[in-house]
């Protein structure tokens, strides 16, 4: 490039080098710790033939100097918004425009959070923002943070605008914390790049969506599914839960997903395989259930399938409580927990499909039917948990609505799901 745009000898590394190159990869480096890895990344992209401009921001240059990625890159390196300059020559919308993959690595937590709420402060951002090319963002956070609600949302928002995301790896930190959460290693990143550059329309369909073909019943429809049980902390050794298992609302959420429709999948602990196709994001409590619900709306139709707990510990004490041996009632005083139902029911951004699951003990279609009411939803499905229902594999329902009530043989749980969705599909038409 010449001396005034990458500082470097224009006779060593001539103009055509760029233009002589099949593939562009725009690199977007933010401020995490993992940043030097960035390097080489570059390294083996450029061994492979592939053409590689690097933009950093301000954080990112307190852990890799410009200088070294421009070595590498052969090209300048780009940071700054309002650089007369730089703008002129070749602009954010350009820098936007002339790659064929933008990859973010290290992905911060910080940008992650940017790109899903679509903020543009930065030339990093505002990029991202402009860009009609694909995108593929590499994870790189403290596992607590990898882990939070509020970073799962964003996943998940970004799986839905349809960036590419690669799982992070799992090990010691330099925090010196142990999990999941550190940046995969360049090999990896590299060979992930080259595959979406192999691609020849990467930015078809969201990743890991099904293809939503015309004839598909949900094609084109965003669902909300909730699963499982939440877990409310007591003290640092014991919880509030219930039995479910969670495979009643995964099993929705994959009959959803083979109907064509965008699937969410709010879910608490549990030990179950994500279904294809589906987008998950994990939880703990009530809590952060109800968040994480939140942020994933709107959409067509939401299922909320999940067995929430109805009280929470009103503090949660930060050591284990123990026995005093008098015999006296243990010292639990409990919370109610957020109605996650009864709130969305009431929210701006209601589905115009609400769906609420009723697990009862007696007169379970009496119960059902006053919950239709008093938590303001279209239909409820109930059943009977007083057998081994809970984390088996069979499930009777009762669907009710407020015109009548459809009560269905003992079927096992999958096929429950799937007469489910046709209920769905036909209320959404």
């Amino acid at each position: 490039m010449n001396g005034s745009r990458g500082g470097l000898d224009s006779a060593q590394h001539p103009v055509q080098t760029r233009r002589m190159t099949t593939k562009r990869v725009l690199l977007i480096v933010s401020g995490g710790i993992a940043a030097y890895k960035s390097l080489e990344l570059v390294r083996l992209l450029r061994k492979d033939g592939i053409a590689v401009r690097a933009v950093m921001t301000e954080s990112a240059k307190e852990f890799v100097t410009p200088l070294s990625l421009g070595v590498l890159t052969e090209d300048h390196v780009y940071g700054n918004m309002f650089d007369l300059k730089e703008e002129r020559e070749i602009g954010h919308i350009q820098l936007s425009r002339e790659a064929d993959l933008i990859v973010v690595s290290p992905a911060t937590a910080n940008i992650i959070a940017k790109m899903a709420g679509g903020i543009a402060d930065d030339l990093a951002t505002t990029i991202l923002l402009a860009t009609d090319k694909p995108v593929l963002a590499v994870p790189a956070m403290n596992v607590r943070m990898w882990e939070h609600v509020a970073t799962r949302r964003n996943i998940a928002q970004l799986e839905r605008d349809g960036i590419h995301i690669m799982d992070p790896d799992s090990g010691p930190m330099a925090c010196g914390e142990y999990g999941e959460g550190r940046l995969p290693e360049p090999p990896a990143i590299a060979e992930k790049t080259k595959q979406l550059l192999a691609n020849p329309n990467p930015a078809d369909i969201l990743a890991g969506q099904p293809d939503f073909a015309a004839d598909m019943p949900l094609a084109g429809k965003h669902v909300l599914v909730t699963a499982g049980p939440t877990h409310e902390p007591i003290d640092p050794v014991r919880y509030i839960a219930n039995r479910s298992s969670g495979k009643q609302g995964f099993a929705i959420a994959a009959a959803a997903a083979k109907a064509g429709a965008r699937v969410t999948l709010v879910a608490g602990p549990v030990n179950l395989d994500t279904p294809p196709g589906v987008t998950r994001v994990d939880v703990l409590t009530a809590r952060e259930m109800l968040a994480a619900v939140q942020g994933t709306l709107p959409a067509d139709a939401a299922i909320m399938v999940a067995a929430v707990a109805d009280w929470r510990a009103a503090s949660e004490a930060g050591q284990k409580i123990k026995k005093d041996g008098s015999g006296a009632p243990a010292p639990l005083p409990l919370a109610e927990n957020p109605d996650i139902l009864a709130t969305i029911a009431k929210s701006e951004k209601r589905p115009p499909l609400l769906i609420g699951f009723a697990a009862e003990t007696e007169n379970v279609v009496d119960h059902a039917r006053a919950k239709l009411t008093r938590k303001g939803c279209d239909m409820i499905v109930a059943n009977d948990v007083s057998g081994d229902v809970m984390g088996g594999s069979h499930n009777c329902v009762h669907l009710v609505t407020e015109a009548h009530t459809e009560s269905w043989e003992n079927l096992p749980k999958d096929e429950v799901a799937n007469r489910l969705v046709e209920r769905i599909t036909a209320r959404l038409e």
